[in-house]
């Protein structure tokens, strides 16, 4: 098992905190990556290390993360990664995007028909990429795993837990 969590500048601390440090924990290899190689840093003032987006074999990886915070208004807009996303889900692979990184599930076009949360401020944005906006902590719908705030990461997190079988 090996995941991959993407973000970049400005990311929600805690929504990549978290995930990271709890993959580790349960073995599971974790890496992260950005449109460029070097430090991100969060809206709290985390820092961390990633990988550039254009040197990621999606194949190697079994799980994505998509943070929320500020990046991804601006990953969205990063063809590399929203064709990272339609081949992990494509391929049937876990998918999960918690607050505002449902963003990039919009702009990669992967919605269309599914259950999905995320901030409550872009529930329309959801709605009009065709899926259906719940209103709850996590949302799971096949391989795509949503949550909506820094408050939802324990179910956010069992969620991944249990997809990926540790």
């Amino acid at each position: 098992m090996k995941a991959l969590i993407v973000s970049g500048q400005h990311f929600e601390d805690s929504e990549l905190l978290v995930p990271y440090h709890r993959l580790l924990k349960e073995g599971i290899e974790t890496h992260i990556a950005s449109s460029k190689a070097g430090p991100i840093r969060g809206k709290h003032g985390c820092q961390i290390e990633a990988l550039a987006l254009a040197a990621i074999d999606a194949k190697q990886y079994d799980l994505l993360i998509l943070p929320g915070g500020k990046a991804p208004a601006v990953l969205r807009t990063d063809e590399i990664l929203l064709d990272l996303v339609r081949q992990f889900v494509d391929d049937g692979k876990t998918v999960a995007a918690i607050c505002h990184g449902p963003q990039i599930l919009v702009s990669a076009g992967v919605l269309a028909g599914r259950r999905a949360t995320c901030y409550r401020g872009m529930a329309k944005e959801l709605q009009r990429a065709g899926a259906e906006y719940l209103d709850q902590r996590v949302v799971v719908d096949g391989n795509l795993i949503t949550s909506r705030i820094p408050a939802d990461l324990p179910d956010f997190m069992r969620e991944i837990i249990r997809r990926c079988g540790t």
